[in-house]
């Protein structure tokens, strides 16, 4: 697995000047980069509503909320990560989001459990993480990689499956619906073939508007205005906070693991713009960053952020390294979030549209699982076997799920949370396995041997090198 090491540049440049960093370039080209920061990332909270929404069968005005909510939280998170204000964020050129994964495990708990059972796992999971955010760097080791590996390859296949519902509805999926979602997939796969590589991240993007123009035409495309101009996410929309811990460990343990995405992506940003940073102070405040921003969007009825990669691939092609680009690309989702029309318009997207853009986009989440297995030794029978029972583990409730319907509901629904039970077993039995070949060593029967499932990669966390965290989903 490719690391990232620490930047070596200098943070100033000759005769004292600022770094690129934190320099504001003229506003005109200021507001044109931020407006691209904006293009490139704004289809994954999109589609990330449209999957709670049609999951949970959301109406209109609940949905408009939480979009509301959602393109305001990635705005004050990009400024806080961006700006670093008492030390809440990295001060390099971050952009943040829903996290896709995350964004799974939020409808697997409202689904099992309440919406409002969801949000209070939320601010549970984001209250753990700001409370280790400390020793962040030190957490992230605790967890081997092959069982990180195996629940991201889990979680997206159960987002999958989820998005696969927006396609297809409750009844038999419809010719046409089947037709835009298919149309919708193809136009973003071509677009990502022919666009030059610093214009893929908007081939999403692209692929949707023209799955709507192409829903247009054949008349399934209803736009209806609401009656505000001017909006602002509503409090509790689910109805009060209910916190189950119990009902939260999945999404505990995910946000535990998304700090090893933290660190990668707080180091690849900083050697990308060439900065020189304190790397532990530094990735506890790109925690922090990320924690208070769920926070502060969990009582509007907002999901787990996460810091994103997609803005480095823009930093990368046109060389503008300013933090104060992202934080006014902040600012400007914030603009987008409450004007009503702008809403309206997202609002009106075809679901077979959201569909087919959520699934064939929430598939990388597999496929960055998969790719964290290049760093993992597979050949070593005890990386085999934790992967192994945490697959059967977590894939039996998600492709079988009245296997467990016999037993007693508090089991039941343990046992049918396929993320919980691919992270417990697997790091079960990585104990097992740590405990039984201790012993053996003590005995003199066997040679000491480090905890399975880690590489040398774990001392910093799995990072692509295109730009993109193969942990986050919403890549």
């Amino acid at each position: 697995m490719t690391t990232v090491p620490t930047a070596s540049v200098e943070t100033t440049g000759p005769s004292g000047t600022r770094h690129p960093v934190d320099a504001m370039p003229p506003w005109p080209s200021a507001v044109i980069l931020a407006f691209q920061h904006v293009i490139v990332m704004i289809a994954t909270p999109i589609a990330s509503v449209f999957l709670i929404s049609g999951a949970l069968q959301l109406d209109t005005p609940t949905t408009r909320n939480v979009l509301c909510i959602t393109l305001i939280a990635c705005g004050v998170g990009s400024m806080l990560q961006s700006m670093g204000w008492l030390r809440l964020g990295a001060k390099l050129p971050f952009v943040m989001l829903p996290g896709g994964a995350a964004v799974a495990i939020f409808i697997q708990i409202a689904t099992e459990h309440s919406a409002a059972v969801a949000s209070g796992a939320v601010i549970i999971s984001a209250a753990v993480c700001l409370a280790l955010s400390p020793i962040a760097g030190l957490i992230v080791k605790v967890v081997p990689t092959v069982v990180l590996a195996v629940m991201i390859t889990v979680i997206g296949v159960n987002v999958v499956k989820i998005a696969g519902g927006l396609i297809s509805g409750e009844d038999e999926t419809p010719l046409w619906a089947l037709g835009l979602a298919a149309a919708t997939i193809a136009v973003i796969i071509v677009l990502q073939v022919v666009l030059p590589r610093q214009l893929r991240s908007v081939a999403i993007l692209l692929g949707m508007a023209v799955g709507t123009v192409i829903a247009a035409v054949t008349g399934y495309f209803e736009f209806t205005t609401g009656t505000d101009a001017v909006r602002h996410p509503a409090w509790m929309p689910y109805g009060g906070i209910e916190f189950a811990v119990v009902a939260a460990v999945p999404l505990i343990v995910f946000s535990i693991g998304s700090m090893a995405e933290a660190t990668g992506q707080t180091m690849l940003n900083a050697d990308i713009v060439g900065k020189k940073i304190d790397r532990g102070r530094t990735i506890s405040a790109t925690v922090r960053g990320d924690a208070l921003t769920s926070l502060f969007a969990a009582p509007f009825g907002g999901q787990t952020m996460l810091t994103s990669g997609e803005n480095i691939g823009i930093v990368r092609a046109t060389g503008v390294k300013s933090r104060y680009v992202t934080a006014l690309a902040g600012v400007l989702l914030v603009v987008i979030a409450v004007i009503g029309p702008v809403a309206d318009l997202i609002q009106a997207i075809p679901e077979p549209v959201i569909g087919g853009t959520a699934v064939y986009a929430f598939t990388m989440i597999i496929v960055s699982g998969l790719r964290m297995f290049r760093g993992i030794d597979m050949n070593d029978d005890r990386n085999f076997l934790v992967a192994t029972a945490g697959f059967a583990a977590g894939l039996l409730p998600i492709l079988a799920p009245s296997v467990y319907d016999g037993l007693p509901g508090d089991l039941r629904l343990l046992l049918g949370n396929g993320v919980t039970m691919s992270a417990i077993v697997g790091m079960l039995v990585t104990g097992l396995l740590y405990v039984f070949r201790r012993d053996r060593h003590r005995s003199g029967d066997s040679p000491a041997e480090p905890p399975p499932g880690h590489t040398d990669a774990d001392t910093s966390a799995p990072v692509a090198t295109d730009g993109k965290d193969p942990a986050h989903a919403d890549r």
